[in-house]
């Protein structure tokens, strides 16, 4: 049996207030691109708590990708990590969007790190896109550094992994590490009061 746990708005927005402080600790975020649909909740709390006094909001950027697949009927529904990548959505190669990224610090957000397996993608594809665009502008010299946040983390064996460098440098946080338990997010709420009794029951 799959072991559900239910997470409030407030339990989130109280992890990404936490988080805020760590990141701050290490860098400064010039943006962030949340992963969809997961990270745009917490993406959105971030920005207003790694907001800094006299500075404009850090602008938000999204992709979409997709890895998990739906099992079983809408009452007793599942959802399972599928086994490749989908991009749903994408920064436009041909706009000012990937030139903006370049020599930047960039937290990428997501939800979740379940498998590993998004991130993963989302931080090779991202980092090869961006080195692309540096060498067609001539700035190879700018270093863009990629940061991850996460609200939580399971403490499973992964099957993808993140550069080596990112992790020695500490530019990968999770605001929780759990075990292998299945996550409902209150933005997955048909019905909002029934999940908030589930997670004071929890």
């Amino acid at each position: 049996m799959v072991v559900k746990i239910y997470v409030t708005y407030n339990e989130v927005h109280k992890l990404c207030q936490e988080g805020a402080a760590q990141i701050l600790s290490k860098f400064s975020p010039n943006l962030m691109i949340a992963i969809g649909g997961g990270g745009y909740v917490p993406a959105r709390i971030l920005r207003s708590f790694l907001k800094q006094p006299g500075s404009s909001n850090i602008p938000i950027q999204a992709i979409g990708l997709s890895l998990y697949e739906s099992l079983g009927q809408e009452e007793d529904k599942v959802e399972t990590p599928g086994t490749q990548v989908k991009r749903t959505q994408w920064l436009d190669l041909r706009s000012l969007e990937m030139a903006n990224l370049i020599g930047k610090n960039v937290l990428i957000v997501d939800e979740v790190d379940d498998t590993r397996t998004t991130l993963e993608y989302a931080v090779r594809e991202l980092e090869k896109d961006v080195a692309t665009a540096a060498q067609d502008a001539g700035r190879t010299q700018e270093e863009t550094k990629f940061f991850v946040f996460v609200l939580h983390n399971k403490d499973k064996q992964k099957k993808g992994h993140l550069p080596d460098k990112m992790m020695k440098e500490g530019r990968y946080l999770a605001a929780r590490t759990i075990g292998d338990e299945w996550i409902n997010y209150p933005w997955e709420a048909i019905d909002i009061d029934e999940h908030d009794r589930l997670a004071r029951e929890g």
